[in-house]
């Protein structure tokens, strides 16, 4: 009967065909926004994460993502210091000068200065150039995304010259860091050179790095931190959720990507519910007929089941390939770098589809059962 239930699906090549379509549509469009979303918020703390040689921030207490600072004193990165189970504890500046070339091409960028002696959180995925380079007196790293941002269409090179608040600095290595939420280049420098590319301020010092000692948890030393300093301190991961939360909670893009899922979600249960269900109908006459010579109900149970679980594999099945696809595709855009089909969003779509395909065929169902063969001879 299996084989009997297959013919019946592809008798129709247009229909079965349609009904393919509406599966893979809906599977692509789920997981292709699902996932644009979820790499979208994750970029909020990206350049939280670059930083590997750190599992503790410290900073102002009101502070509530990675682009919203308020400056320290130098004091402050003393009482982290002097805090029981720091390992270390350095310095790091945050700003947003505008980088001008000789071409007249120019962008705000994000700077971020790091200590002098150490250079923790200097990038470590390198493209070109080392970041230890970064010791030689007025030398940059830039991202490659900043890089091409600056001087379009021109091939990679160091030695290029960028000028930041009237100051010459030579671009010494090109990094693959993780794209920011923004679209700003980033830009690696230490501490001293990066004060001079902004305006000065009284304070300047945006966060203070720390990492425990061996033994010591982190999340236990950035509440010991907290206490004792009066600062904000969290770590690395909690700080992402931090920055990821904001965007969550103060722009309007979770209500833009949450009304196209929406739209998909009523795809999915719409179209393809009441392609398969048609579908079903449009064969009450076969299924009366092996009513009629005596097939079971649980046989003709087995047999929608088998057509179902059809549809939703190669449906399925083609969408997921269109999505990665498209996000294998999408690293040659520079602006869509890191992006990723999620598993997460790859299984929760494939069963929802699932879900979706069971449904709509449970329907049909009743209707077979309920069909007397004495109707389709009418």
């Amino acid at each position: 009967m299996t084989y009997v239930a297959f013919r019946m699906l592809i008798g129709d090549r247009a229909k079965y065909i349609g009904l393919l379509f509406a599966v893979a549509f809906s599977t692509f469009l789920l997981q292709n926004q699902s996932s644009i979303f979820s790499n979208l918020m994750k970029r909020a703390g990206n350049q939280v994460r670059d930083v590997t040689d750190a599992d503790v921030w410290v900073m102002a207490p009101r502070t509530d993502y990675f682009d919203q600072t308020k400056p320290l004193k130098e004091t402050d990165l003393l009482k982290v210091r002097g805090v029981r189970g720091v390992d270390y504890a350095v310095r790091i500046f945050k700003s947003l000068p505008i980088a001008n070339t000789r071409d007249g091409q120019f962008s705000a960028c994000t700077v971020l200065g790091l200590d002098d002696a150490t250079l923790v959180g200097a990038p470590r995925n390198m493209i070109l150039g080392d970041w230890q380079d970064l010791w030689k007196p007025e030398s940059v790293v830039i991202d490659k995304a900043g890089y091409l941002l600056l001087f379009p269409g021109e091939e990679l090179r160091l030695g290029r010259e960028l000028e930041l608040n009237d100051k010459r600095v030579r671009i010494v290595g090109i990094s693959d860091a993780l794209p920011a939420f923004t679209t700003f280049p980033i830009i690696h420098a230490r501490y001293s050179e990066a004060l001079t590319f902004q305006g000065r301020q009284r304070q300047q010092l945006s966060f203070v790095l720390a990492r425990p000692q061996s033994g010591v948890d982190a999340e236990e030393l950035a509440v010991r931190i907290a206490e004792e300093t009066g600062l904000k301190a969290l770590t690395s991961p909690q700080f992402q959720w931090a920055s990821v939360s904001y965007y969550l909670r103060n722009t309007g893009i979770p209500v833009n990507f949450g009304i196209t899922v929406v739209v998909s979600i009523i795809v999915g249960l719409v179209v393809t519910g009441q392609t398969f269900y048609l579908f079903i109908l449009e064969n009450l006459k076969q299924f009366g007929a092996l009513k009629a010579i005596g097939v079971t109900n649980r046989t003709m149970l087995a047999m929608v089941l088998f057509q179902s679980l059809l549809v939703w594999f190669v449906g399925v099945g083609f969408g997921t390939a269109l999505s990665a696809t498209f996000f294998n595709v999408s690293p040659f855009v520079i602006q869509l770098r890191h992006f990723i089909l999620f598993w997460e969003s790859a299984v929760g779509v494939a069963a929802f589809m699932l879900l979706v395909i069971i449904i709509a065929s449970s329907a049909g169902l009743l209707r077979v059962i309920r069909l007397q063969p004495a109707e389709v001879f009418r």
